[in-house]
């Protein structure tokens, strides 16, 4: 397996922390945004999904760097987070008096960020509508964040952030990198998922030039085929829509060794595979690469499965990867914690994670017997 030389638990207050943006999410339910009159509330991000996941679902230690204005809707995130066992305590406030550097007026001049997501049904597609042009954390720049006290003196044993939050502004994408190299100073592991998003950074060029400076500190890439051209520029030969996996998973690797041999600090890289047959319904896989071995691990297919909210499922990937690794496990076993996690948290609704360790294990049993679902009872 690729050496990883982690920190014990021991050594450390935190197993994995993360770094980027908390929205709050309008889920209108079975209505389109447009025609709603009533709608549930969640928190999320790219980045944090990850650190709830790695919370909730496999009882690691995990906090949030994040900035947030102190209001309603601020607490409302933080009470969330906090269910889910993430520890608060690094998120920076922004409060309404006007004063100081991290405050804001009482007029919504920052806010924190929205966005209002149904999650599509049959072939009427999921969509996301974001606001968050005026948000806090792309307020937060390099020197806001005590990195040495967080990785050295407190001691954490992963750092996770993405593609998402670094193109937010500016400050984002330096105090990720900022937060990356610190990282690595202090023997931390460190994952970036690529997660590209037209909405947040329409010019490619600008991302891959951001990307490309914060890749060479990262140990674990995230990255489907769209992803490691669209965020990062590497093109890959065109597969047929009917070709078979072995085909695509073949150009595919070509892509990823290509990628490894650019960047020799990877590790690790690894993707999750959904093939969306409708907004509900969809084949879903993961690939993991381990770098040092030259291996490809692939987890069980799942085909023709109905999910509930396809948001969040890449991130709950990498969060059963990263809990896979921080638990000593090889990659093979990796890809199988990404794959059965990335499909459970699409079953619920909602951003984040609302399943156990227990369940992950279950469905990877479930999923490489090819067994059926029975009802618990």
């Amino acid at each position: 397996m690729a050496t990883l030389k982690l920190k014990s638990q021991d050594d450390t207050r935190y197993d994995a922390i993360s770094l980027g943006e908390v929205m709050m999410r309008i889920d209108p339910g079975d209505v389109p945004t447009a025609k709603a009159k009533a709608a549930r509330i969640w928190q999320g991000g790219g980045e944090t999904n990850v650190t709830v996941g790695l919370s909730y679902t496999f009882g690691l230690r995990a906090a949030v760097v994040t900035a947030l204005v102190d209001d309603g809707i601020g607490r409302n995130i933080e009470n969330q987070l906090r269910e889910s066992g993430i520890d608060t305590s690094h998120v920076i406030w922004f409060d309404n008096s006007g004063k100081g550097p991290h405050s804001t007026d009482a007029k919504g001049t920052l806010h924190n960020g929205i966005n209002f997501t149904w999650a599509g049904k049959g072939v009427l597609p999921s969509v996301t509508e974001y606001y968050r042009a005026h948000t806090p954390i792309r307020e937060i720049g390099p020197g806001d964040v005590d990195w040495d006290h967080l990785f050295g003196e407190l001691g954490i044993r992963w750092f996770s952030t993405g593609g998402i939050y670094t193109l937010l502004s500016p400050k984002t994408a330096e105090l990720a990198l900022e937060a990356m190299v610190k990282a690595g100073e202090h023997g931390v592991g460190r994952s970036f998922d690529l997660n590209y998003r037209s909405k947040v950074e329409p010019d490619k060029e600008r991302a891959r030039q951001i990307n490309r400076s914060i890749v060479p500190h990262v140990d674990f890439l995230v990255g489907n085929h769209d992803d490691f051209s669209d965020a990062l520029g590497f093109e890959t030969r065109e597969v047929s829509k009917g070709a078979p996996f072995e085909e695509w998973l073949a150009v595919y690797t070509d892509m990823l060794r290509a990628v490894a041999s650019e960047y020799s600090n990877i590790k690790l890289i690894g993707t999750q595979l959904r093939g969306a047959l409708s907004a509900d319904r969809i084949n879903w896989g993961a690939v993991l690469y381990d770098v040092e071995d030259d291996s490809i691990h692939t987890a069980a297919v799942r085909e023709n499965v109905e999910i509930a909210d396809r948001t969040g499922g890449g991130d709950s990937f990498a969060a059963g990867v990263i809990a896979a690794t921080l638990a000593q496990k090889g990659p093979a076993d990796a890809v199988q914690w990404g794959a059965a996690h990335g499909i459970l948290v699409q079953g619920t609704p909602g951003d984040t994670s609302m399943v156990k360790q227990s369940d992950v294990e279950q469905e990877v049993s479930r999923a490489l017997k090819g067994g059926g679902v029975s009802a618990l009872r």
